[in-house]
């Protein structure tokens, strides 16, 4: 009994650390977009590149189909290649209100999850290459995934603004 309670103990703390992350992600991709105009928030040096538009929307998508459906059970109703329009579809400002709604909805489902659910098998991408893994898997991949686009839309909001950021520790100049 000892062992299942320190097992659930590890696993109710990855599910908040997951949770955690994302909000802090969540904070330095608004803390970027507010630096920026809606030109800049979909411009791209080229076809072969994202906006920070399209990762917003990129994100939300992700998020909701990984998450939301893939854990939480709701309908998959993620659109991919509409997430990488080279025309802008939608306002910087309602995109991330959408990814900020679908993160916040998507801690909530992982916050909900038993430590027990944590090795069963899902399918949130069916499409994709991707399949059958399990909730943690997909947890982590949603919380890393975020976390590495957070990082283009930090750099790319500093090559657009021309300025430190100050996400972290500032730092001694």
């Amino acid at each position: 009994m000892e062992h299942e309670d320190h097992q659930d103990a590890v696993a109710t703390k990855f599910l908040e650390l997951s949770a955690q992350r994302m909000r802090r992600s969540s904070a330095d991709i608004a803390h970027c977009c507010a630096q920026l105009t809606e030109a800049q928030l979909w411009h791209r040096a080229g076809d072969y590149e994202n906006s920070v538009a399209n990762l917003l929307l990129h994100l939300e998508g992700n998020m909701r189909q990984w998450i939301l459906h893939g854990v939480a059970g709701e309908p998959d109703v993620r659109e991919r290649d509409a997430e990488f329009t080279l025309t802008p579809t939608t306002a910087g400002a309602e995109a991330l209100a959408r990814l900020q709604a679908t993160l916040e909805a998507s801690c909530a489902a992982i916050l909900a999850t038993p430590p027990e659910r944590l090795l069963e098998i899902i399918d949130p991408q069916p499409t994709g290459r991707s399949r059958y893994p399990t909730v943690l898997e997909a947890i982590l991949q949603v919380v890393s995934h975020l976390r590495e686009h957070t990082g283009q839309i930090i750099l790319l909001t500093k090559q657009h603004t021309a300025r430190d950021l100050d996400l972290s520790m500032p730092r001694k100049r």
